[in-house]
């Protein structure tokens, strides 16, 4: 069954305040890391920067890297910002950290300086993680396209 997607424009359309945390958490450290697939369907994990730019959410693979290679035959990814432990004195002022997937969409070469390829997303789902302001409980708010909002709360 195949998720209904949305560019980035349009998630933080759908859900602004949602997607301005997760903006946020994602530009605040420019390395970030993606889930991708091999061919035998098990997990990849690599190194990565990607940014929003004219309402898409882009990212790249250099020449010969395999998670290029995963992309281009599967496109499921998952991408996670910069991962953080909350500061030890002062665990609600943790902003936590934010997770992206989706399906990469190769837009061609990449433009600049650096050769390799150049993606898009197509977002299904949008999730920040972070403590309540007691510190006592994780908060995971995340938007699915057609879904909308939601929130929930453990202990």
């Amino acid at each position: 069954m195949l998720c209904a997607m949305a560019s980035w424009k349009e998630v933080e359309e759908q859900a602004p305040a949602l997607a301005a945390r997760a903006r946020r958490l994602l530009d605040a450290h420019k390395h970030k890391t993606i889930a991708t697939l091999r061919a035998d369907g098990s997990p990849r994990i690599s190194g990565i920067e990607a940014q929003v730019e004219e309402g898409e959410l882009v990212f790249g693979s250099m020449p010969g890297a395999r998670k290029g290679a995963d992309l281009l035959r599967d496109p499921r990814f998952a991408l996670h910002s910069a991962a953080y432990d909350p500061p030890e004195d002062a665990p609600a002022d943790w902003a936590g950290d934010a997770k992206i997937a989706g399906r990469a969409v190769s837009t061609g070469p990449l433009d600049g300086p650096v050769d390799g390829d150049s993606f898009r997303a197509d977002v299904t789902e949008v999730v920040v993680t972070a403590l309540n302001a007691a510190a006592d409980r994780l908060v995971v708010e995340f938007w699915r396209e057609g879904v909308g909002v939601r929130r929930v709360e453990r202990e």
